[in-house]
């Protein structure tokens, strides 16, 4: 009888353990490793290998929100950072914009901080105005990463295409640095957070001139993207404010992750927020007043849960 008794507890303590105890694994879906996703998407990893028990993390290099977005589809993360017009042409089907289909798993944690449009060009290149990249060499992401598309929307609201430019180039934010060190690219386009570290090695070994993105046109693309601005001296070399655009990032995980799992993720970002900010400059524009609102994705029942504890849901 003893020995049944000793079973039984142990069986029922086994239904009633945390769903987190579970989870075996976190892949992270973050992007090109000098971006802003990386650094955060490994504090965020640390953060959850410590206090979540029994949870492995990974963090994945990826090509961004496009493809992020694509594999928690697919199953293949349980965490991913995205722009917020990636996330809605993935809500609707975009297929112009890397989606076949509307992904229906896409389940929001929470929206993060701004991605700022900034458009930095070689000093000598004599770039100073959107309309100056007209014959010129642009590097404007990956294909189809949520870089491009900012590219695109960027351009279109500027009465210009792909076509206007005297090249385009598919790259990455280290490899478009690279390249215009090496004089071979007039301008890279980045959508990061402020003081992306490809652009600050930029601006510390070469003369740029950070192109502004004027307001009226920031309001021909209408949302997500708002008018912002780039404070003087966030890159060296730059001693004046310049008006760009902005869209915000979110954190995504699956209708297919738990939602206790869910729950503990969302708390843990946002009870560690002085950590994401140590880990990029960025991280200190996430706040927990404006994560729940916006999102073109439904919140995981687990991220509601959350915020309804801290009175941010009703």
């Amino acid at each position: 009888m003893k020995l049944k008794f000793v079973t039984a507890c142990a069986l029922a303590m086994a239904v009633s353990a945390p769903a987190a105890h579970a989870q075996q694994f976190i892949n992270i879906l973050t992007g090109g490793t000098s971006g802003v996703y990386y650094p955060l998407g490994v504090a965020i990893g640390k953060i959850y290998g410590d206090k979540i028990p029994g949870v492995k993390t990974q963090v994945q290099a990826t090509k961004a929100s496009v493809e992020n977005l694509n594999l928690i589809e697919q199953g293949r993360g349980e965490l991913a950072f995205t722009l917020g017009d990636s996330l809605k042409a993935a809500v609707d089907g975009d297929e112009e914009a890397g989606f076949k289909k509307p992904l229906t798993k896409l389940r929001t944690i929470g929206a993060i901080y701004p991605n700022y449009i900034q458009i930095v060009a070689n000093g000598d290149s004599g770039i100073k105005t959107l309309a100056d990249l007209k014959g010129k060499t642009l590097s404007v992401g990956a294909p189809k990463s949520g870089t491009e598309l900012n590219s695109r929307a960027i351009l279109k609201a500027a009465g210009m295409t792909y076509k206007d430019l005297g090249q385009v180039q598919y790259l990455p934010f280290a490899e478009s640095v690279d390249l215009m060190k090496n004089r071979q690219l007039d301008a890279t386009l980045q959508s990061a957070g402020l003081g992306v570290a490809s652009l600050k090695d930029l601006s510390s070994s070469t003369q740029i001139n950070v192109v502004g993105v004027p307001k009226e046109t920031v309001e021909k693309i209408g949302p997500p993207f708002i008018a912002a601005i780039i404070p003087a001296g966030t890159y060296t070399g730059q001693t004046v404010d310049v008006p760009t655009a902005a869209v915000v990032n979110y954190l995504v995980t699956s209708a297919d992750v738990s939602d206790d799992v869910a729950y503990q993720m969302t708390k843990l970002i946002f009870e560690n927020l002085p950590e994401l900010a140590n880990a990029h400059a960025a991280g200190k524009g996430i706040k927990l007043e404006t994560a729940a609102a916006g999102s073109p994705a439904p919140l995981h029942p687990g991220a509601i849960r959350y915020y309804k504890e801290k009175g941010i849901i009703k």
